[in-house]
């Protein structure tokens, strides 16, 4: 499946935040990349400047490419409520993502790794979809003999913030959890101005 491979901390530090995880290079250089990213003096971005940033930075941060991101953005529109609002909690539904807001995966390409080479299961199902759209009361979790993966057991025993959502419900026993809902806009972390995609794509 095509995906970004390129260099992560280039792409964090011409955002100005660290949208793959914590990161150490991007800690030490937190301006932009190029010769003049540490300059003082810079031009004010224009309104589509702006609108094209904050559509990258969704982009990036989620791991889609363009014409997935159009896709989403356009089931997006189809649906009741608000555009912007209805869009991040698609993204939040995305198999990939759940797996690594649960914390069964230390990031969010190590949860699309772990979704192509057959570990994760939707439903008790093998599944190796990572785009796979969730629905509330649909259980993801480590199938069996993947159980026992090191990065599966690091990501698990690890003490990380990221299983805290509400939306999302842990079993630790059964390595799994349980989509309860869409998550609510101020429960999504991510700092994301969605209303400049919107604006983006309504030209």
């Amino acid at each position: 499946m095509a995906r970004y491979t390129g260099p992560t901390t280039k792409k964090a530090r011409a955002f100005g935040e660290a949208i793959f995880g914590f990161d150490r290079s991007f800690e030490k250089k937190k301006y932009p990349p190029g010769m003049h990213g540490n300059g003082k003096r810079r031009r004010q971005k224009s309104d589509y400047a702006l609108q094209l940033l904050e559509k990258q930075k969704a982009k990036y941060t989620y791991g889609l490419l363009e014409r997935q991101f159009r896709n989403l953005f356009k089931k997006a529109t189809s649906k009741k409520g608000v555009t912007g609002t209805v869009l991040l909690q698609l993204l939040e539904s995305r198999l990939d993502n759940t797996i690594y807001r649960l914390g069964l995966a230390p990031t969010r390409r190590a949860a699309r790794q772990l979704v192509n080479h057959k570990h994760v299961t939707l439903n008790g199902v093998v599944t190796n979809i990572p785009s796979c759209l969730l629905k509330p009361g649909d259980v993801v979790g480590i199938r069996g003999k993947s159980q026992g993966l090191e990065v599966v057991r690091n990501a698990v025993s690890a003490k990380s913030e990221v299983r805290n959502f509400p939306w999302l419900e842990f079993n630790p026993d059964t390595v799994s959890g349980t989509f309860l809902d869409y998550p609510e806009r101020e429960q999504i972390p991510e700092k994301i101005d969605e209303q400049l995609i919107v604006e983006l794509y309504s030209k």
